[in-house]
């Protein structure tokens, strides 16, 4: 396989596992309903370090991940942050934000991609599907990172996204109406069999479907009957004469024969599932019937507008949501997103978008749940400032409705300014002007501009009344300090319970925990395979210092009687049981030493 290679990635090729856990903290009073971390999630911080915290209890368990990073064009104005411990690195961060000058940039943007999709790998289940949105500036280079990351052989398709309906009239060369969203499945081994979702089928590929005959099994449309075969039987046996209905005797082309033996075409024909032509002259063709299942199809790689939405649609949107003053740029529409999870979720699967932005993602999720009564979850992470007031704001908004807000904008007319047009300038202003006084009514103002050498009419009206809630929760967190095991002794780091206890049963298991199981209170983590982990701790440094945090003989009975016949590890910052007296009575319980647990557990 071709190996990408860029400026960097020796140091940041397995910078992920240098990064360190940072335990999620809930604020309840930004998120709807009781605060969680086994539900849906708004995280504001760096995505890598939300990746990172996301691992002890998502590892392995999330089946579909959607991002839309940066397309580095040189004009979003996107920094390089990762700390990252090599001197050419680290020069980056002074050369933030990164613009179309920068002759690294696409370095840069390999270096701060590989590792959060390795994360993300992590994050997969093993039926799980990664789809990421991309423009062709860095479309090459990103296959070739995911090749590497997710193998080859993972790799499921690039799909051609018509995101716009109108050429871009500031492009000189050819106008880039598409983007492209790559696919990978972590193990494809597992879709060969069954494959994803069916998609339903446009209206295009419905209108193909008709009744002319009143054919009581409703809309029908035709495939042809006679097919070519190497199949030397069939060519015979296949090859019988068929009287249509006009009296003509006909017989399949040269090289060709019927598909269906003589014996089952009769059947078929007896039933009125073969049609003849209008005239009952032509050559038979089967019918297929819309009733037999034939409304959802295989999705397929071009995704027009009109099926998915562009970026028009969902600028509108989020308008109409957050009103006028926002002012974010790139939203994805929420239908293209829907599409992704119709194909290849679940009605109970976890949705992960990393780089999450107007939280399209979430309402995506929500409106699949209202639709078919799913309990889909959702994982985003925002790190810029407007997390709160944007992504999370939207969530909040979609869940328990909102007041319809802003402009409705309606464009009436679009015309490209040429030379010959100008020239009839008096055409283009009575076009205008019919405009007005066929819809005026309609709108508050008809606004006229010229924009990147376009005449643009544009209907506005206030939006008025009030969108319907979809329902749901979720919890808003943000990124607490780093867990550092060796400095918990000295009270520089006191992470909360939930939190180092996720850190360190990952650690221990290299499996996710699950929040329902921690039993605070009785010092239980959860079982892991077959073993079960117990963390003698407090956040306080005083009680971690006392008798009262250490593992005793009473203790270890304890933990080993709650679970009896199996191995069990404890974390405690000391001790006052041997090893050696626990073996004797044959109480098989370990114990781990908290501030070096992360170097002295040995997995059996």
């Amino acid at each position: 396989m071709t190996e990408l290679t860029f400026k960097g990635k020796e140091f940041v090729y397995n910078h992920h596992l240098a990064v360190p856990f940072r335990p999620l903290e809930m604020h309840p009073e930004k998120g709807i309903g009781k605060p969680s971390l086994d539900g849906n999630l708004v995280i504001h911080g760096d995505n890598l370090d939300a990746l990172k915290a996301l691992l002890p209890f998502y590892a392995g368990k999330v089946d579909c991940v959607f991002i839309d990073p940066p397309y580095n064009t040189g004009n979003e104005g996107w920094s390089y942050n990762d700390n990252v411990n090599a001197p050419m690195i680290r020069e980056w961060l002074e050369a933030n934000p990164i613009g179309i000058e920068d002759g690294l940039r696409h370095d840069k943007w390999c270096a701060m991609m590989w590792p959060r999709l390795r994360l993300l790998h992590e994050l997969l289940t093993d039926t799980g599907s990664f789809w990421a949105t991309i423009d062709q500036i860095e479309a090459h280079r990103f296959k070739q990172i995911l090749d590497e990351i997710f193998g080859g052989e993972n790799f499921i398709g690039v799909i051609s996204w018509e995101k716009t309906y109108t050429p871009k009239s500031n492009s000189r060369v050819i106008s880039a109406d598409t983007d492209f969203i790559i696919c990978y499945a972590k193990q494809k081994a597992h879709f060969e069999a069954d494959g994803w979702n069916l998609v339903p089928k446009d209206e295009e590929q419905l209108s193909r479907y008709s009744n002319s005959d009143g054919d009581p099994r409703g809309p029908w449309r035709t495939f042809p009957l006679d097919v070519r075969t190497e199949d030397a039987e069939k060519r015979e046996k296949y090859r019988y004469e068929v009287v249509l209905p006009s009296g003509r005797k006909v017989k399949p082309a040269a090289g060709r024969h019927w598909s269906l033996p003589q014996e089952v075409f009769k059947a078929e024909r007896e039933a009125g599932r073969i049609y003849f032509g209008k005239n009952g002259d032509a050559l038979p063709t089967v019918k297929a019937y819309l009733a037999d299942g034939r409304d959802k199809v295989i999705a397929r790689t071009w995704w027009p507008y009109r099926l998915v939405g562009g970026n028009q649609d969902a600028k509108k949107q989020i308008l109409q949501i957050l009103g006028d003053d926002c002012d974010f740029i790139t939203p994805k529409p929420t239908e293209l997103i829907r599409r992704v999870i119709d194909i290849a979720t679940h009605p109970q699967s976890i949705v992960l978008d990393s780089f999450s932005g107007s939280g399209s993602t979430a309402h995506a999720v929500l409106e699949a749940n209202k639709i078919d009564g799913g309990n889909r979850r959702f994982i985003l992470v925002e790190m810029e400032d407007y997390a709160d007031e944007v992504t999370a704001e939207r969530v909040r908004r979609v869940i328990s409705g909102y007041p319809l807000k802003g402009t409705q904008k309606t464009e009436l007319l679009r015309e490209r300014l040429t030379w010959t047009k100008l020239r009839n300038a008096e055409k283009l202003t009575d076009a205008v002007e019919a405009i007005e006084n066929l819809h005026g009514h309609e709108y508050d103002r008809i606004k006229k501009e010229v924009k990147d050498g376009e005449l643009v009419v544009t209907g506005e009206k206030a939006a008025t009344g009030r969108a319907e809630g979809l329902g749901g929760t979720f919890t808003y967190c943000t990124l607490g300090a780093p867990v550092e095991l060796d400095k918990i002794l000295s009270g520089k780091t006191l992470p909360p319970y939930a939190a180092l206890g996720a850190a360190l049963f990952h650690m221990a298991t290299n499996r996710p925990l699950d929040p329902a199981m921690i039993g605070e209170t009785e010092w239980y983590l959860g079982e892991g395979g077959s073993e079960h982990l117990w963390l003698i701790y407090q956040p306080d440094l005083d009680w971690l210092k006392s008798p009262e945090a250490a593992l005793t003989l009473s203790r270890a009975k304890k933990f080993a009687a709650a679970k009896p016949g199996a191995r069990h590890l404890v974390f405690a910052p000391a001790r006052f049981v041997s090893q050696k007296m626990l073996q004797e009575q044959n109480i098989s319980v370990e114990f781990v030493p908290l501030p070096f647990a992360l170097y002295r557990i040995e997995r059996s």
